[in-house]
């Protein structure tokens, strides 16, 4: 227990000195004139430029510059990394664009007599994916360096419809094997009726038959729907097949010999096994499909994987880019207070 005279009041209070040595100069530093701390008192507030009469009952806003200092970095990345794999795709968009125009006119297909047979040409397909191609990629390349939402959404919601038809497309795929069969066989079909009238048809023809070391859809006979290569046509190619059906058209190894397929048609299988390949392209596609099954996969998965992430860092840049919009007007309004 413990006593003090305080202003010739006596004061016993129980408790270790300590303590009320300081309470007693907390008590003092109230009471006695002349100190520099009060504790009815506070500290005024520094004026600012929300301290005044006009602004009384105003809260004043946070400064957003520590947040933007934060995203400077990644927006910088984002933005350009958009930016240049875009212009890199527009890049080869107008390439396949430019390769499909050069093929038509080099052709003469808007000729007069020719225009009818343009939508079955496979210059067209070269066409209009440059031209979608080319497109989308413009847009996305130009929304990225301009910062321009507009364009980012038209292009992040073009990106979703074309993952989302993707998927689609390899559901629809899986589901209907029997009946693609089918399509393969009526085009090969259709692209051999075709084969000496368009020579965009005969390279993609002769380009299967020389890899897949195959002849026809089904087999060597198919070549008879050609006019050229029916047994009742006139000419040297009668009941023949193309070179490109040879075991080996090639003589001494130096020369093509275009006519080695000649009235190949009309030889039994055991006789033309020596001279052609006897099994057709569709079977050959079946196995090819077949061996490469996991490297379709992969390939598959990797460009749609590309395609998510490009969506993605769309998202993440438009979402900056509102973000910057949002932080002008504050520091606009927070100005002008």
């Amino acid at each position: 227990m413990s006593c003090f005279c305080l202003s010739e009041i006596s004061l016993c209070i129980v408790g270790p000195v300590s303590s009320l040595k300081t309470d007693t100069d907390r008590e003092l530093s109230g009471v006695l004139p002349g100190t520099k701390e009060s504790s009815t008192e506070e500290q005024a507030p520094e004026p600012g430029p929300n301290y005044g009469p006009g602004n009384q009952g105003r809260t004043r806003e946070v400064e957003p510059r520590a947040r933007s200092r934060l995203f400077s970095l990644s927006d910088c990345l984002l933005k350009y990394l958009l930016f240049f794999s875009n212009l890199l795709f527009t890049v080869l968009g107008l390439v396949v664009l430019a390769l499909g125009l050069w093929g038509l006119i080099n052709k003469e297909s808007f000729a007069q007599e020719k225009i009818g047979q343009i939508s079955t040409d496979p210059m067209l397909v070269f066409v209009m994916l440059g031209l979608v191609l080319s497109t989308l990629c413009l847009s996305g390349c130009v929304g990225a360096l301009r910062e321009n939402c507009c364009l980012l959404q038209v292009f992040s919601a073009t990106v979703l419809v074309l993952v989302a038809a993707q998927v689609l497309a390899a559901i629809v795929a899986f589901s209907l094997q029997g009946q693609i069969e089918g399509y393969l066989r009526s085009g090969m079909l259709a692209a051999m009726v075709r084969y000496q009238d368009d020579l965009d048809l005969r390279f993609i023809t002769d380009e299967i038959q020389i890899g897949l070391q195959c002849c026809g859809a089904d087999n060597y006979r198919d070549w008879e729907v050609n006019m050229y290569y029916n047994c009742s046509a006139p000419g040297v190619l009668s009941c023949g097949v193309p070179a490109t059906c040879c075991v080996d058209p090639l003589e001494n190894g130096t020369v093509w010999n275009s006519q080695c397929g000649v009235g190949s048609q009309q030889l039994d299988e055991f006789s033309a096994q020596s001279v052609i390949f006897l099994g057709g392209c569709l079977g050959g596609m079946s196995r090819w499909i077949e061996q490469h099954t996991g490297l379709i996969g992969a390939v598959g998965m990797v460009l749609l994987g590309v395609q998510i992430i490009t969506l993605f860092i769309t998202t993440r840049l438009m979402d900056n880019i509102h973000y910057k919009i949002t932080s002008s007007g504050v520091m606009l309004q927070y100005n002008n207070i």
